[in-house]
This record gives structure tokens, C-alpha cells and sequence, in this order.
């Protein structure tokens, strides 16, 4: 069984800096791909960042430069540093996980959401 638990979320002013974690946690031998995806008032959920088994990064236009998505040592944690915050990156952030069990199976798995609200 694999549990994938974010956290991070919060409010913080235009122009502030937050950090959201990712973490998979039972059978899991590592995380092979992962993305950060959000979901703001009113709009479909859209990829905000994202890497690829090959080690491949990519972004959003509306996030380039600002926000960076990376992995822990470990191989089994995701975080997305997120810089220069704008009231439009409020939203619902969520990380899927393309995790290699230790059964060497693969599955793909969500977290259950945190909220980043950015106002003044």
C-alpha cells in the first residue's frame, strides 16, 4: 500500500515564497516521475511542473523562473519551491507520483491537495 501526503500550503503575501513537499510513504522503492498540478476558483486543473523518468523538468509558461520542482536524495519525496507568488498562483496544488513499489511494480498516485492562497 503507498500513501502520498503533501503539505506546505498557506497563505502568503504577493511576492512571498512557499515551499509544498510530497511524500510517498509504504511500498515504496522510489518515485520515478512526478508533477505538481493546481486547480484555481473556477478553473480546470492544469500541470503546473513536472519531471520525467530521464530527469527531464518542465514548467508552465506562467511559472517559469519562478517556481522549481525537485527530489529529495532518497528518491521518495517531491517538493516545488515556489517563488515570486502571484494572486493568480492561488489554488489547490496537488502532486502525482509515478512510484516503483518494492515489488517493482509501478502505480500513479495523488496527493490529497493543499491550498496556497497568495492576497495582501
Amino acid at each position: 500500500q503507498v500513501q502520498v501526503v503533501e503539505s506546505g500550503g498557506g497563505s502568503v503575501q504577493p511576492g512571498g515564497s512557499l515551499r509544498l513537499s510530497c511524500a510517498a510513504s509504504g511500498s515504496v522503492f522510489r518515485i520515478d516521475a512526478a508533477g505538481w498540478y493546481r486547480q484555481g476558483p473556477g478553473k480546470q486543473r492544469e500541470l503546473v511542473a513536472a519531471f520525467t523518468s530521464g530527469g527531464t523538468t518542465n514548467y508552465a509558461d506562467s511559472v517559469k523562473g519562478r517556481f522549481i520542482i525537485s527530489r529529495d536524495s532518497a528518491e521518495k519525496s517531491v517538493f516545488l519551491q515556489m517563488n515570486s507568488l502571484k494572486p493568480e498562483d492561488t489554488a489547490v496544488y496537488y502532486c502525482n507520483v509515478d512510484i516503483v513499489t518494492n515489488w517493482y511494480s509501478t502505480l500513479d498516485a495523488w496527493g490529497q491537495g493543499t491550498l496556497v492562497t497568495v492576497s495582501s
